[in-house]
């Protein structure tokens, strides 16, 4: 798993890593049931403070996108609520979009992005 953390971003450092972990579960990168390095492993790989990571991890847990195993550390394991997730995306799409607006992005340069994005991720739209 390659983690790319830039240091000069005005992101946070965990959620960047947060990020990183959800670009790697959306393209098949990570998988189901693939278990995340350990704390200290994934903050020694990538040189940052083991807190970040834990902080990282235990935002991924309350999302849904892994638990945590005593024994087996963090694991990805997908909570599959979709209506809490797209009404979470809808929350996240509505400040995303009015930026755009403002911006004067057009909704059909939303909708290339979008579909773009989709591709990148290896996903086609069925329904």
């Amino acid at each position: 798993m390659l983690i790319e953390i830039d240091f000069q971003s005005d992101e946070a450092l965990y959620m960047q890593l947060r990020n990183q972990i959800i670009f790697g579960i959306a393209t098949s990168v990570i998988r189901e049931g693939d278990t995340l390095p350990s704390v200290r492993q994934l903050a020694d790989d990538i040189g940052i403070n083991m807190h970040t990571v834990n902080k990282a991890y235990s935002v991924l847990r309350q999302e849904g996108f892994v638990t945590i195993d005593r024994r087996k550390g963090a694991v990805v394991a997908l909570d599959v609520n979709k209506l809490q997730a797209l009404g979470e995306m809808r929350q996240q799409l509505q400040v995303i979009l009015a930026k755009g607006i403002c911006k004067n992005i057009s909704r059909r340069e939303v909708c290339e992005l979008v579909d773009e994005i989709y591709e990148e991720y290896g996903r086609q739209e069925d329904d």
